[in-house]
C-alpha cells in the first residue's frame, strides 16, 4: 500500500555503520541495501546537488572519505542525513532510498564516468 509520497516499501530497520561509512536499510519485503556514504552524498536529493530543474544536477567530486555524522527522522516518510562535510539539506524519502539501493551500481558507474569526463576525482 502506498501513501501520498508514493511509498510502496517501508523500512523496518536503518543502521548507520560509522566505521564502514555506510547506511544499511532493511525493507518490509525482505530487501536490504548497504549504501555507501559517498554515494548518498553525491546523489543527495538536495537542491544543492540535484539543482532546481531538469539538467541542473551538480557533480560533487572529492567525497571518497565522507562519513555520516547523524540521521534524523523526517515525519514518517524520510530521513535527513547529516554528513561529516557539513552537508545536511537532503531529505531522503523511503522511495528514494529504495531507488538508490536498487540502482546503486548504475548510479555509481555514471558518477565515476562523469568524474572521469571532467577530469575530476573522488579525492579532494
Amino acid at each position: 500500500m502506498s501513501d501520498e509520497f508514493g511509498t510502496k516499501h517501508w523500512p523496518v530497520e536503518i543502521r548507520v555503520k560509522s566505521a564502514e561509512k555506510r547506511l544499511e536499510i532493511d525493507f518490509d519485503d525482505g530487501r536490504n541495501f548497504a549504501l555507501p556514504a559517498e554515494l548518498l552524498r553525491v546523489e543527495s536529493p538536495s537542491a544543492e546537488v540535484q539543482g532546481h530543474g531538469p539538467g541542473g544536477k551538480t557533480l560533487v567530486p572529492g567525497k571518497r572519505n565522507v562519513g555520516i555524522a547523524s540521521v534524523d527522522a523526517v515525519g514518517n516518510y524520510a530521513i535527513r542525513i547529516r554528513f561529516d562535510d557539513g552537508h545536511d539539506t537532503g531529505i531522503f524519502s523511503w522511495t528514494y532510498l529504495r531507488e538508490l539501493g536498487e540502482r546503486q551500481d548504475e548510479m555509481w558507474s555514471a558518477y565515476l564516468a562523469a568524474l572521469a569526463a571532467r577530469g575530476q576525482s573522488r579525492d579532494k
